[in-house]
């Protein structure tokens, strides 16, 4: 998606939870959680736009980034809105305390309909691009996460994913690893591109205990509204 894209914080963002340390919202496809080189218009900053606007804040509105999703990929995306808060989020993430479910569109059925994928990422800079190997190789990080067969499509399946490890670009390269690449995802196997640059991947259920609060927190999250999507709905 181009950089001519405009945001209106209160029509185009989907906040799915606020409290007075945590904002957690629904990002679409397209948009980046952080500023990077294409200078379009990060979530980090609709965000804070947001808040801005619905306490009339004067000056600078602090906003911590807690974890990212790729830009193609859809769903739940945790702030700190307090200095206090941050680090306590960045621990639970670390320490693999947040229970991370995402849904995927895939092309093909999976070998079973439920099973435990293990693989060693190597993550390649220059593509922007991770691979799946069997075996350990060197600089390699273990990537591990579960999946479930949801659905039978017309011509799709839909799969539930656990995800153990967070590596960069790991579900997408897992899952085309064992023949499922994600519908739209060119990068991963996909024959070819969604029209509006997204892939059927969606973040869409969070659960962790509120660091603050101590609270436990369940956060699930409607996927983007698309015939696919809406065909999983039904």
């Amino acid at each position: 998606m181009g950089s001519d894209k405009t945001f209106s914080s209160k029509d185009n963002l989907k906040v799915l939870h606020e409290d007075n340390h945590i904002i957690i919202v629904n990002k679409r496809p397209g948009d980046i959680v952080q500023g990077d080189k294409t200078g379009d218009k990060p979530l980090s900053e609709v965000v804070k736009s947001y808040l801005k606007e619905k306490y009339n804040k004067p000056g600078n509105v602090y906003l911590g980034v807690v974890h990212r999703l790729d830009r193609p990929t859809s769903g739940i995306v945790v702030f700190s809105k307090t200095s206090k808060a941050l680090p306590r989020l960045n621990k639970l993430f670390q320490d693999k305390k947040v229970k991370k479910t995402y849904w995927a569109v895939v092309k093909n059925p999976p070998p079973n309909e439920e099973g435990e994928l293990v693989h060693y990422m190597k993550r390649n800079s220059k593509q922007n691009k991770s691979y799946a190997h069997i075996k350990e190789v060197p600089e390699s990080k273990k990537a591990i996460l579960d999946y479930r067969l949801l659905k039978k499509l017309d011509n799709y399946y839909l799969l539930e994913i656990d995800l153990h490890t967070g590596r960069h670009h790991q579900i997408r390269s897992q899952l085309s690893s064992i023949g499922s690449p994600i519908k739209g995802d060119l990068k991963y196997g996909f024959d070819r591109s969604n029209k509006d640059a997204s892939i059927h991947l969606h973040s869409r259920e969070l659960k962790f205990i509120h660091p603050v609060s101590k609270e436990p927190i369940r956060i699930v999250a409607p996927p983007p509204s698309d015939p696919i999507w809406n065909s999983v709905m039904i």
